[in-house]
C-alpha cells in the first residue's frame, strides 16, 4: 500500500511538472515575434541637455536600411557615444515603418539599470528602445519621435 501511495505521488508530480512545462511553453509561443530590429547611435550629448538623434539602421527580412531619427531625447551628463537597440512588431512592409512614433508605454524599466522607451506609428508598428549605456534615460520628444528609412 505505502509503495502504491509513493507511485501514486511520483506520477502526480511527474504530471503537475509537465503540465507546468506545457503552460509556459504555449505562453512562450504566443509572444509575438519580432519583424524588424533596430540600433540608434548617438556620438555626443552635453550634460543635462536632450538631443535629438540623427541616424539609424533598420534590419527587416534580411536587409540593411539607413534610417533619420529626430525627437527622441537623450538625459545624460558626460556621455559621448549612445547606443539603443530595438525590436518593431507589427511591420508588413517597409514603407510601413516610416512615421511620427508616440508613446505606445509610459516609462519602461529593464533589468541591470537600462533604460527603454515603447513607441508606435500611426501605421500599427511599434518599436521598444533600450539604451545600453549605463547613465542613459531614452525619452520621447514633446512632439513624438519621426522616423524614416533614406531615400
Amino acid at each position: 500500500m505505502k509503495s502504491r501511495s509513493l507511485a501514486f505521488a511520483a506520477l502526480s508530480l511527474v504530471c503537475a511538472f509537465a503540465l507546468t512545462a506545457a503552460t509556459a511553453h504555449a505562453a512562450d509561443s504566443k509572444k509575438p515575434k519580432p519583424d524588424a530590429t533596430i540600433k540608434l547611435v548617438s556620438k555626443s550629448v552635453a550634460a543635462g541637455v536632450g538631443i535629438s538623434w540623427g541616424s539609424g539602421k533598420l534590419t527587416y527580412k534580411g536587409k540593411t536600411y539607413d534610417i533619420d531619427v529626430s525627437g527622441l531625447e537623450v538625459g545624460s551628463v558626460g556621455a559621448t557615444s549612445i547606443t539603443a537597440t530595438g525590436k518593431v512588431y507589427g511591420l508588413t512592409k517597409i514603407d510601413d515603418f516610416d512615421g511620427n512614433y508616440t508613446a505606445a508605454a509610459a516609462g519602461v524599466t529593464i533589468a541591470g539599470g537600462a533604460t527603454g522607451v515603447a513607441m508606435q506609428n500611426q501605421n500599427g508598428v511599434s518599436v521598444r528602445l533600450t539604451s545600453t549605456n549605463k547613465g542613459v534615460n531614452l525619452t520621447i520628444g514633446t512632439g513624438g519621435v519621426k522616423m524614416a528609412i533614406k531615400k
